[in-house]
């Protein structure tokens, strides 16, 4: 067995049914997403040295068809997160959840943020302020997780952070009564742009605007019956008009901004938003949260999962809201493995494992042999499994 290749990645790699392998804990189903979606996904950019940056899909177009391609900025992102997630798995274990001759976490995570700006055109503003967002969230995270290494920071950090929060700044206006537009084109103020701008507000001492932004969704998107949070604001013809679907990740980051501002109200608005949550967006009878779908969809309920497992961990809340959070986040995470495909060592063209896009189907019908897997989807199972790996009874990871 090579020297890092631990006995469940052996047992894996063999032909032995399912049934007769042992039942992997959290944290290491988190390594084996996690090993899965960075090996098959993570490819160097133009076979640049030292860049990182996950393939849309596998099979992929190869490398020169991929620059006409689209790429998605915020998926980058999110790749990001997840590997911050693994990182503090490394730092709490010691050990390299990809082993000791393969880059850590950090490192990929790092090479990823400086690869993300070069594919950008040399620079990290994007038409879409949620994209920029979530980076931005990302970057911090991975910022926090190089000072509890007690790694030097990078400039580049603080030049993310510059810049985007200008951004935010200039799309945080008080046309509609505030909120946050989506693009550049500013005809959209919606709870996917202004809910993730919130909760970076708070996470960077910016209090004051991110309550205000809270209070706006609060206000003018919170749906009173289902409790939810609905989609946004469109400007026609200088007129507000609201659209009213509802989707699972955005309630993910206005979970994460109430959290992390605190107080009672704040507090008390996130119980009753777990809650919905566990009553409109979970398929009936089973406790778990639904799919929604490939491309963009494919990482929502993800990004819905990663704020529920803060929850789950937070002792100001009540005890039977952080067992409502958990409960929802075992389940999907327990579904979502249950349902994969293993390929053992299989092509590169098709990754280890496959995890399906919608949690009550198995991979084997979402992603049929042949078929090509997105990396959204991937990132979506890998992010839960990261969720449910920082809330069973072992020591805690921390939150932010």
């Amino acid at each position: 067995m090579p020297a890092d290749q631990n006995p469940a990645d052996q047992l894996a790699a063999s032909n032995l049914p399912a049934s007769n392998l042992p039942a992997p804990d959290a944290a290491d189903r988190a390594n084996q997403a996690a090993r899965s979606v960075t090996r098959a996904f993570g490819r160097r950019l133009l076979f640049i040295p030292g860049t990182h940056l996950g393939t849309v899909t596998l099979p992929s177009a190869g490398s020169l068809r991929s620059l006409a391609a689209p790429w998605h900025y915020w998926w980058q992102a999110h790749y990001v997160d997840c590997l911050v997630d693994a990182g503090r798995r490394e730092l709490a274990s010691g050990v390299k959840f990809d082993g000791g001759s393969r880059p850590s976490a950090g490192r990929l995570a790092s090479r990823l943020v400086t690869t993300i700006r070069i594919r950008n055109l040399f620079r990290f503003i994007n038409h879409y302020y949620d994209d920029m967002a979530w980076l931005a969230l990302a970057t911090l995270r991975l910022e926090s997780l190089a000072r509890e290494a007690k790694k030097p920071g990078r400039r580049r950090n603080a030049y993310v952070r510059k810049s985007l929060t200008a951004q935010f700044d200039s799309a945080s206006t008080d046309e509609l009564g505030g909120g946050t537009f989506w693009s550049t084109a500013r005809d959209f103020k919606n709870t996917p742009a202004t809910a993730p701008v919130a909760l970076y507000y708070a996470r960077t001492g910016n209090v004051a605007k991110s309550q205000a932004l809270v209070e706006w969704l609060n206000t003018r998107l919170l749906h009173a019956e289902r409790g939810l949070y609905m989609d946004g604001l469109r400007i026609r013809d200088g007129q507000a008009f609201l659209e009213e679907a509802v989707y699972t990740y955005n309630q993910g980051p206005v979970l994460g901004a109430l959290l992390e501002l605190g107080g009672t109200g704040n507090l008390e608005r996130a119980a009753r938003l777990i809650s919905a949550t566990a009553r409109e967006l979970t398929v009936p009878g089973t406790g778990i949260i639904r799919g929604d779908g490939t491309g963009d969809g494919g990482l929502f309920t993800g990004i819905l999962v990663r704020y529920l497992a803060l929850a789950a961990r937070d002792e100001r809340l009540p005890e039977d809201t952080r067992a409502t959070a958990r409960n929802l986040v075992a389940a999907t995470a327990d579904a979502l493995w249950s349902g994969r495909t293993d390929a053992g060592h299989g092509p590169a063209s098709r990754p280890r494992h496959v995890f399906s896009y919608d949690p009550l189907r198995p991979a084997a019908e979402t992603y049929p042999a042949g078929a090509a897997v997105e990396l959204s989807t991937q990132l979506q199972a890998w992010m839960i499994l990261e969720a449910a790996a920082t809330i069973p009874s072992n020591a805690p990871i921390p939150t932010k």
